[in-house]
């Protein structure tokens, strides 16, 4: 993990290195995201990151606990009601053939581990929350609504300016529905009650509709 007071100009030039690779790469390539995000999650940004999470009871806890996921058992999941988180979250996570990050295993020594992990592995628990797709306007909401709810992210805030960058330069037609996919990605993270350091595993037999009411998870509308 990067401390840029140890050498700032050496981060910057790194850091603008992996960004124009990102910038450069295909849309969902998740090495040159992995790249970039081994970078922007630095120790300083981190720490603050830490601090803001602490303000609420939930986030508070969270860190006390270091809880991760575990092994979750998707097949288990999908017998529950359809209206449930867990039904609905296995549900997206085999739609789109993927399996859930089991991150039990790794050691937990610090704050700054902890928001790592539990970042990669509620991602996509994140997604069904949200309702937010995983196509490009839908990972645009998602990154705009970490944007707000996690605060000092240089990564997420990163994404954010890969994709308006490559709408300039490439798909200036794409503007208006990104910039709304930003607006609508903000805005419900401002109303909504903070996700960071939920314990879902808790809640995988209650309804998603119930979860996102008592969360203030509401889709925005914005006048054409």
């Amino acid at each position: 993990m990067l401390r840029i007071e140890d050498n700032r100009e050496k981060w910057e030039e790194l850091a603008l290195q992996r960004f124009l690779e990102m910038l450069r790469a295909k849309d969902g390539d998740l090495e040159v995201v992995g790249k970039l995000f081994e970078v922007l999650f630095d120790v300083d940004s981190l720490k603050k990151i830490a601090t803001f999470l602490k303000e609420n009871q939930e986030g508070k806890q969270a860190f006390k606990e270091y809880h991760c996921l575990g092994d979750v058992d998707l097949n288990e999941l999908h017998k529950l009601p359809e209206n449930t988180l867990g039904y609905c979250y296995s549900n997206h996570l085999k739609e789109r053939g993927l399996t859930p990050l089991n991150l039990e295993q790794i050691p937990i020594n610090n704050d700054s581990e902890f928001i790592l992990l539990h970042i990669r592995e509620t991602h996509d628990i994140w997604h069904v929350i949200t309702g937010f797709d995983t196509d490009i306007i839908g990972e645009i909401q998602l990154e705009a609504f970490c944007v707000k709810q996690l605060r000092f992210s240089r990564f997420w805030l990163s994404l954010l300016a890969k994709n308006l960058l490559k709408t300039t330069i490439y798909q200036i037609e794409n503007s208006e529905k990104y910039l709304n996919a930003i607006t609508e990605g903000w805005i419900m993270a401002n109303n909504a009650s903070p996700l960071f350091g939920i314990r879902w595993d808790q809640f995988w037999n209650i309804s998603l509709e119930d979860i996102r009411t008592s969360l203030n998870i509401k889709r925005v509308q914005l006048e054409s």
